[in-house]
């Protein structure tokens, strides 16, 4: 199969540091190539990757200190896919809605994930003026806001399966409380709130490390608000890591904390901690219930306290069993292959052979279709 893979340009693919979506169209364009399809990748010239790169611009725009606004970058870059729409059996967009009025004659190949929020006010006029437009979710959840959407498939993101090394050892701090210290990996954002992570780390008299990016729409909240708390005892900010430190970051963590009060499209800091064997301490919201096996991969709670009350039953969790669950349910690998069906099944109408170049074993968990969702062809993907 064809496939075009249209990535923001904001961050290189991969990212070298923070960048979710540019992480996980990396993922998923290093596995479609090794199941022997023909990948383009429209990106950042200084991204890597095994597909044909199609530089859009240099350099990431996030690295240039002299940009403004990204929007005409954008427009370059989707004259470059028009230019080449013959070349494609699909074209799949990871770049929200900006692609709309121009692909929507060929609705029947183009594909777009969506990866942020969906309960803005905006956006249900949106998804209503194009509802010929399939769309992929990345949790059930996202959905809610937009019923109506014209929703094809759901498919949970992924991880290289050999990207992090699980740590099963036991290790013990100097109260002989087991691992050292608890762990907030993400943005520091109001919605992701580093706050209570400090509050459940201080009730609970466990040290906290914060490896954390802090956007410039993010630094005042930083500074009026995270900044002061980071002087208690305890408490460390990092700061941003990358991959490799990622590994020992969260390895080496008693569980990650991910208290967040907003409607968290997927969050893939939760299937990073679990790559590494590590449990999820997760408020309820947005995709937790999805991602967090209860009980197996972490807890989930509602509050400060109950947190703080499940922390001696969480770090007693078996590793290897987060590890296992990691590797069934969230590898790039089934990612990818979830991906293809739904490739196969959109030019289905249009074709009669399979794409398939390379068969790999499915997880039966994914391809989720949310109850009562609204598909305009009536149906499940997992029919």
């Amino acid at each position: 199969m064809r496939i075009a893979q249209i990535a923001p340009i904001i961050e290189d693919v991969p990212p070298r540091l923070y960048g979710g979506t540019e992480r996980i169209v990396s993922y998923l364009t290093e596995e479609l190539v090794a199941l022997g399809h023909d990948v383009t990748l429209f990106a950042s010239g200084t991204s890597i990757t095994t597909a044909e790169l199609v530089p859009v611009v240099s350099e990431a725009l996030r690295l240039r200190p002299d940009m403004h606004d990204p929007l005409p970058y954008y427009m370059i870059m989707l004259d470059r896919v028009r230019q080449r729409l013959g070349e494609f059996d699909i074209l799949h967009f990871h770049i929200d809605a900006m692609h709309y009025p121009l692909m929507r004659s060929h609705a029947d190949r183009v594909l777009t994930t969506l990866h942020g929020r969906q309960d803005l006010p905006e956006l249900p006029p949106l998804y209503s003026a194009f509802p010929d437009l399939p769309l992929v979710s990345i949790s059930n959840a996202q959905r809610r806001p937009i019923p109506t959407a014209h929703f094809v498939a759901t498919v949970h993101h992924g991880l290289p399966v050999d990207l992090y090394r699980p740590t099963f050892s036991s290790g013990e701090d100097r109260h002989g409380r087991g691992r050292g210290y608890l762990a907030f990996l993400g943005r520091m954002a109001p919605e992701k709130r580093p706050d209570l992570a400090i509050e459940i780390a201080r009730k609970a008299g466990l040290p906290l490390k914060l490896a954390a990016k802090v956007d410039k729409a993010d630094r005042a909240y930083f500074c009026d608000c995270i900044a002061p708390l980071l002087k208690q005892p305890d408490i460390e900010f990092i700061g941003e890591i990358n991959e490799r430190e990622k590994e020992r970051f969260l390895g080496e963590a008693a569980a990650l904390l991910f208290p967040i009060s907003w409607p968290e499209p997927f969050g893939l800091v939760m299937i990073e901690a679990m790559a590494c064997g590590t449990p999820v301490l997760a408020f309820h919201a947005g995709s937790v219930p999805e991602v967090v096996d209860h009980g197996v991969t972490g807890l989930i709670v509602e509050t400060v306290d109950q947190a703080v009350a499940a922390l001696p039953d969480i770090v007693r969790l078996d590793r290897t069993a987060v590890r296992r669950c990691f590797e069934r349910r969230f590898t790039s690998r089934r990612m990818a292959t979830d991906y293809v069906t739904v490739y196969e099944r959109q030019l289905g109408a249009r074709r009669s052979t399979p794409f398939l170049t390379t068969k790999s074993p499915r997880s039966p968990m994914l391809l989720q279709e949310p109850r009562n969702s609204a598909n305009l062809d009536g149906g499940s993907i997992a029919r």
